[in-house]
């Protein structure tokens, strides 16, 4: 790799090439940066070349494209569904949700949000209960993780009966952090007590004022920490350094162009 600044030769130099030299580096400016890329298709290591590597060298990064500034950001989504959903009297479903808001480090798939690195998540999810029978029905919510339930992760509630021609209704949160390994997958279930019970989900409306639409169901994930082993992972490590290359370990990557920054000392 081209120097950027001036080498002294080694059997020295002017006054004027040693100065020039010293002030460089006293200004912060040393040749030992560069730039690399890391490697896709799934790939979790990269092989860094730089005739300037040694055995005890230390290399520090930056991130220096949008692509790799991403890959510092925790995970996080939202998932909705914007369609009514219906039950069979006493009969748990898991939730229809196809929308996907947004979301980084995780998927929607059949209903099921899976995440694709390990550690500790929030999980938030709300949804609309309606009540279409003239008694207050009972309905239910709760987490699955990988099909299973989650202990303590329910919640049982009342939805109040239809007066009139007004139904009754009843919003319901449901909140649970989950202790997720890679490629976990995530369920909300709901049940009612009667048929006349379900989720509804409302279009926007201009009249008689302005409101966005309202889903049916919505769920909100987003990871607090990493799980020791692996969410370290999100800040990049060097391993196997030897004279000229070096193997940088990273989190699964399937992005193009994650270039990153280094700085190598010693």
């Amino acid at each position: 790799m081209a120097n950027q600044y001036r080498n002294l030769p080694k059997e020295g130099g002017s006054p004027r090439q040693i100065s020039e030299v010293v002030n460089n580096v006293m200004e912060g400016k040393i040749n030992s940066t560069g730039e690399v890329t890391l490697a896709t298709g799934g790939a979790t290591t990269t092989t860094l070349i730089d005739r300037r590597i040694g055995p005890d060298s230390i290399i520090l990064f930056e991130p220096i494209t949008l692509s790799a500034a991403a890959s510092n950001k925790y995970p996080y989504g939202v998932f909705e569904q914007d369609a009514d959903i219906t039950f069979a009297a006493n009969t748990p479903k898991v939730l229809t949700i196809t929308q996907e808001e947004y979301s980084y480090g995780m998927s929607l798939s059949s209903n099921q949000i899976t995440v694709e690195y390990a550690g500790l998540y929030n999980i938030q999810a709300s949804a609309l209960f309606v009540n279409q029978d003239s008694q207050i029905r009972n309905g239910y919510m709760w987490l699955r993780v990988n099909g299973t339930d989650i202990p303590h992760s329910a919640t049982k509630f009342a939805v109040v009966e239809h007066h009139g021609s007004v139904d009754g209704y009843m919003p319901v949160t449901v909140y649970h952090p989950l202790d997720l390994s890679a490629g976990d997958y995530v369920e909300v279930v709901g049940a009612a007590e009667h048929a006349d019970v379900y989720l509804e989900a409302y279009d926007a409306i201009t009249s008689p004022f302005s409101m966005p639409s309202i889903p049916s169901v919505t769920v909100e994930i987003s990871m607090i920490a990493p799980s020791q082993g692996s969410g370290t992972a999100f800040e990049m490590y060097v391993t196997n350094k030897t004279k000229g290359q070096a193997t940088i370990n990273h989190l699964p990557n399937s992005t193009a162009d994650k270039t990153f920054g280094y700085l190598i000392i010693g």
